[in-house]
């Protein structure tokens, strides 16, 4: 189950990241596992990269951990498929989210998690949770560097814009009015 978790989470963070239209097949150098560790570190501030477990995929497309934590959060390396940088770091409960996102399951109301994505993300559909490319009817935005918060009843996304074309320098709702609504910060 808890690799299920992480595989299913480093899998929203490539999809909540958005597409790989044109890039998959794209031929990556491999990196050591230093560079994946120093990679997924950029994803959240230092004290909690420090203590996250760092995971990444390897060659065949398994995850892999490259180190253990001790603070509840897991970070990844970006994923250097997509078009920009697009580290992730999230606690267990973001993690259960990510779970049941990737599941098509209704995520537990009330069960909030965080994710950083400090370094930015390849920008993604603010009304479609699984678009892969932008289209006219999906809005699809610029994230930049960012952090999370998923998991909230209703209620505390309504205190936050909620439109599909949102002014991405404030706080707003992405996927508003799915069940994977989230809150997204931004930090710069």
């Amino acid at each position: 189950m808890r690799r299920t978790q992480l595989v299913l989470a480093a899998t929203l963070a490539a999809a909540c990241v958005a597409a790989f239209a044109g890039e998959k097949d794209k031929p990556v150098a491999p990196f050591s596992d230093q560079q994946l560790i120093d990679s997924a570190m950029k994803a959240a501030p230092a004290k909690v990269a420090s203590g996250a477990k760092i995971v990444a995929f390897d060659d065949k497309g398994a995850m892999r951990t490259l180190r253990e934590g001790s603070n509840g959060f897991t970070c990844m390396p970006d994923n250097p498929t997509t078009p920009g940088p697009d580290p992730m770091c999230m606690d267990e409960a973001a993690m259960a989210w990510a779970n049941a996102w990737m599941g098509k399951q209704a995520p537990t109301v009330g069960k909030v998690g965080l994710m950083y994505m400090l370094e930015g993300g390849t920008d993604a559909s603010n009304t479609d949770p699984y678009a892969t490319t932008p289209s006219k009817e999906n809005h699809w935005v610029e994230t930049g560097p960012h952090v999370m918060i998923v998991g909230a009843a209703p209620e505390f996304y309504a205190m936050y814009p909620r439109d599909a074309d949102p002014d991405t320098g404030v706080p707003y709702v992405m996927w508003a009015g799915t069940p994977y609504q989230h809150l997204m910060i931004p930090v710069r």
